[in-house]
């Protein structure tokens, strides 16, 4: 067996090859970026929890969702949420009856804001209740 010049040529070509290939690899070491400052994301309030939770699911229980009829603890709902849930529901299928479907919607996110920050977010009345997130 030799090794003719063709071998040794190619044993070169392939060391080089590697070479560069490593050397791309390892290129020089990046700057570090500077750390830029933002304030961390605030937590929902109990009362904004509850008026996006009760509003949501009072509005797909007026619009007839297959979802609106899981129960309240599906729904993550307190008792008490669950309670304006339901007074809501009566009110906004009333005002559904006078002025459509979009005026029950609207009349739902209204007092579902109203209902949840006179009764501070309203998640009493549960032993399973937890905030989500």
């Amino acid at each position: 067996m030799g090794t003719g010049p063709h071998t040794h040529a190619g044993y070169a070509a392939c060391a080089f090859l590697a070479a560069l290939v490593v050397a791309g690899c390892t290129g020089p070491p990046q700057a570090p970026r500077p750390a830029t400052s933002s304030p961390a994301p605030q937590s929902p309030s109990a009362e904004e929890t509850c008026t996006k939770l009760v509003s949501y699911w009072a509005k797909e229980t007026l619009k007839g969702s297959k979802w609106s009829g899981l129960d309240w603890e599906q729904k993550g709902l307190s008792n008490e949420q669950y309670a304006l849930h339901e007074e809501i529901i009566a009110a906004g299928r009333a005002e559904v009856k006078r002025h459509g479907r979009a005026a029950g919607l609207r009349l739902a996110d209204r007092l579902a804001r109203q209902k949840c920050t006179a009764r501070n977010g309203a998640t009493g009345s549960s032993e399973n209740w937890r905030p989500p997130g």
